[in-house]
């Protein structure tokens, strides 16, 4: 019994054997017939993955040209993938004045000279901020072996911030035209020779539009999803009801927000869209216009992120910019409490970036930036139609600090675009506010509004049960007077100052 056993088991480990063999030569067979085919080593490792979107210019390809062999669809996605994925690693490199990922996306000889200019910008300690807003490239040969393309990419806007002992020295938006080889190595499109072949400074032109709309409005939140307007409680009955209130009060228009990552970011959702033209078309019914602030809770403002915000603003202002509900695009809320954190002069170039866009998008409305406070307002005041401030310091100043901004923009019209005050009285703010005085407080500012005939939206409808922390951080004695700047509260109840907030 033993000896069979033996035996038994010596034939169970030989035909194992056989059988691990066998797979392997199997996958090796398999594997060696892949390569054959071209197949690329990120498929043969099975390593493919979504790729993150990053870098978004604006691309148009030329519909003539392309001599030599023809070329399909996704030849040329995989092109343009790779082609914006070179500029974009590029821009990179010259901001770290580091190599990684160059040489996936250039040839062994292009990257001669681009480590030769990295290692002069270190040596000179220079970094460059760079980016492109616009290509248009025309593919002028595709080898018969398809190993080979020469492209043009004429009237580029590139922009570029450079940096030497961390200090700004230049900065310059331009347009350049290139002529591009590319060989196809390892599965990767590749850069051998990028050469300028014509270059000059880029002035868009910007167009006024005429504004002297006076507003009588009002910064609107639906009561129970403050901050989340378009989120999954979004209830277009309750914002057609809020909409009759409004109007009945005797104002004209609203001011919304959309939140830049809820919509999507650079891929805005339909779904956004679509509750976003409810609000329109419930507005334009209730004869409300509608002022609609951009970039909700965006912070950002690097470089390297304007070609997806380029893309998230060109979607909304496309879909938009034909509807009749819209008064005016505002680019960004309070942009200037962010200078401290990101640089004034990055938020400005941002700001400034985003205000090209919007009007080479749509010359029919007016465009403004909601500055949080007088002191910022005069910033931009040139390019933007109406300069728009909010004021939340003391009322009796309030006139005083308008006619200076007054004398110190006398062209454009200004409008008040935040200023309230809490009826909190609770124990992290005793005796301060109630609501006799946030009635007393509008009664006062309506009496100046009025004889100054100043434009005005108000904060805010609602009194609000929450307040997310990403708007005022989860101190108490700042969340609590925070919900109840309202002409309404949490019950529904009209307080006080609803007889002031249109007069």
């Amino acid at each position: 019994m033993v000896n069979k056993n033996r035996y038994m088991l010596r034939i169970f480990l030989i035909m194992s054997y056989v059988l691990v063999i066998s797979v392997i030569t199997f996958l090796i067979s398999s594997l060696f017939t892949y390569i054959n085919t071209g197949a690329e080593r990120s498929k043969i490792l099975h390593l493919e993955v979504k790729k993150e979107v990053q870098y978004l210019p604006e691309l148009t390809w030329a519909s003539n040209g392309n001599e030599g062999r023809f070329m399909n669809n996704q030849v040329l996605n995989t092109i343009q993938n790779d082609y914006l994925d070179a500029w974009y690693v590029k821009n990179i490199a010259f901001r770290t004045n580091e190599i990684n990922g160059i040489e996936d996306f250039y040839t062994e000889s292009a990257r001669v000279n681009l480590y030769k200019n990295i290692n002069n910008n270190i040596k000179e300690n220079i970094f460059i901020e760079g980016t492109t807003f616009k290509h248009n490239p025309d593919i002028i040969f595709f080898s018969e072996d398809g190993q080979l393309v020469v492209l043009e990419d004429k009237n580029v806007v590139e922009y570029k911030k450079i940096y030497q002992n961390n200090k700004l020295v230049y900065k310059t938006t331009e347009r350049n035209s290139y002529k591009v080889i590319l060989l196809l190595e390892d599965g990767f499109w590749r850069i051998r020779h990028i050469i300028k072949q014509a270059s000059e400074d880029f002035k868009p032109q910007l167009n006024s539009v005429s504004f002297n709309f006076i507003m009588k409005g009002i910064n609107y939140y639906p009561k129970n999803n403050p901050w989340d307007m378009f989120g999954d409680d979004f209830k277009i009955r309750t914002i057609k009801k809020d909409f009759k209130i409004i109007t009945k009060a005797g104002l004209n228009t609203i001011r919304i927000f959309i939140p830049y990552e809820d919509f999507g970011k650079a891929s805005v959702k339909q779904s956004k869209l679509d509750k976003l033209k409810k609000v329109l078309d419930a507005a334009e019914k209730s004869n409300l216009k509608v002022v609609v602030t951009l970039f909700d809770f965006y912070g950002n403002y690097d470089i390297l992120d304007w070609t997806l915000n380029q893309r998230h603003l060109e979607t909304i202002v496309k879909t938009f910019k034909e509807h009749e509900a819209i008064l005016a695009w505002d680019l960004k809320n309070e942009p200037n409490l962010d200078f401290d954190q990101r640089g004034k002069e990055t938020v400005i170039s941002w700001l400034r970036q985003m205000l090209i866009l919007v009007k080479s998008i749509d010359n029919k409305h007016a465009v403004t930036i909601g500055w949080s406070n007088t002191e910022s307002a005069h910033i931009l005041s040139k390019e933007l139609d109406f300069v728009s401030f909010h004021y939340y310091e003391d009322k009796a100043n309030f006139e005083y600090d308008y006619n200076v901004l007054k004398n110190q923009i006398p062209n454009k019209q200004l409008v008040l675009g935040e200023f309230g005050i809490s009826s909190y009285n609770g124990m992290w703010k005793p005796f301060i506010g109630s609501k006799e005085k946030q009635a007393n407080y509008h009664k006062e500012m309506q009496k100046v509004l009025n004889k100054n005939k100043i434009s005005f939206l108000s904060w805010t409808l609602y009194d609000f049960e929450e307040v997310p922390s990403d708007v005022v951080g989860n101190l108490p004695w700042r969340v609590n007077p925070q919900k109840e700047f309202g002409f309404i509260d949490i019950k529904g109840k009209k307080k006080p100052a609803f007889k002031y907030i249109s007069k």
